[in-house]
Parts: C-alpha cells; sequence; structure tokens
C-alpha cells in the first residue's frame, strides 16, 4: 500500500506515512502533492468539462467500437435486406450517414474540450517546470558563488577558470524567453 497524504494549515499536502520503499520522503511527498492536486483540480472541474471528459474518455475505449459494431451492423443488415422479418426502413442508408455525421460533430466537439482542458493543465505544469527551474538556476548560482568564497579562504584557484565565470552569472528569465522567440521566429539562432 502507497503512503497517504494529509493536508497542512496551508492545504499542502504532507505525507502521512513513511516514504516506499526505494522512495526518499521528498519524492513521496511531491508524488502524494501531484495526485492530492489532480484530484482537487477533478472535483474543481464544471459539470460540463466532466461531462465532456467523461464522453471523450467512453469514445475512445473499445466498448464504444464494440457498441458502434453492433448497432451500425445491425442497421446495415436489416437495411440491405439480409434480416428478413423487419421490414427495411433506410435502403439508402441516409439516415445511417446522416446520423453517423452528426454523432461525429458532437463527439468532435466533446473531445475538443477535454483537449482545451488538458491543455490549460499542460501551461499549468509547464509555468510550474519553468519556475522550479529558475529557482533551481537561482540556487545553483548561489551555491557556486559560495563555493568560490570557501575556496578563495582555503587558498584554491579558481580565477582561470572562465566556465566558472559564467555559471556565476545569475539567469534572466525574460532574457532567455526573448532569446527563445527570437529564434524560433527567425528558425535559426544568432
Amino acid at each position: 500500500m502507497g503512503p497517504t497524504a494529509a493536508p497542512d494549515s496551508k492545504g499542502y499536502v504532507t505525507p502521512t506515512t513513511p516514504a516506499a520503499e526505494g522512495l526518499s520522503p521528498a519524492l513521496a511527498r511531491n508524488i502524494e502533492a501531484l495526485v492530492a492536486r489532480r484530484k482537487r483540480d477533478a472535483e474543481a472541474a464544471s459539470l460540463e468539462q466532466r461531462m465532456a471528459a467523461a464522453i471523450s474518455s467512453f469514445a475512445g475505449s473499445m466498448m464504444f467500437v464494440y457498441i458502434h459494431l453492433l448497432i451500425f451492423g445491425a442497421w446495415i443488415a436489416l437495411n440491405l435486406g439480409v434480416i428478413t422479418f423487419i421490414k427495411p426502413f433506410d435502403p439508402s442508408l441516409v439516415i445511417l450517414a446522416m446520423f453517423a455525421s452528426v454523432e461525429a460533430i458532437f463527439l468532435s466537439t466533446f473531445v475538443l474540450i477535454n483537449q482545451n482542458r488538458m491543455a490549460a493543465e499542460d501551461d499549468a505544469r509547464a509555468d510550474l517546470d519553468l519556475q522550479v527551474s529558475l529557482l533551481n538556476e537561482h540556487e545553483t548560482t548561489k551555491l557556486i558563488k559560495l563555493v568560490e568564497e570557501i575556496a578563495k579562504r582555503l587558498d584554491v584557484d579558481t580565477k582561470g577558470d572562465e566556465e566558472l565565470k559564467e555559471l556565476k552569472r545569475d539567469v534572466a528569465p525574460e532574457a532567455v524567453l526573448d532569446k527563445i522567440e527570437e529564434v524560433g521566429e527567425r528558425g535559426t539562432p544568432s
């Protein structure tokens, strides 16, 4: 059985059981926080979003395929005269084609609604990844400066290391995003 989680006073998830074997407590806490966030987001979804997700999920299942094979197969067999004890009611299959077209319109709309919600979730995760990466970059820069100060006190020469000078510079996220946008517009780096 996996670890369980309980919210702390700020609503963040804190581990309530020891980490699973092979997982650090921090990793177990992160997994629990992600699962709790997904549950909270799912519960906060509107009725329309939940319906669109459920319909998209069902439409993407093999059960949906089997039901359609059965219904469409019976419809076609009946209207081609294969089933003789019922009189054909759509011999040209126009009604079936209309039904399938309308169904396709609605299904594609539900899929698009679901994809839009998933894209918004992906954007939020990408923003979180960027924030964590920027924080990590800042902390690493601070650690490099701290280690350099320790090296100075221990009389370790680091002045000739050009890469170390570059690593000590804080990254400006705006400059990085601007450069990415510029390269994307031109297609090649400068």
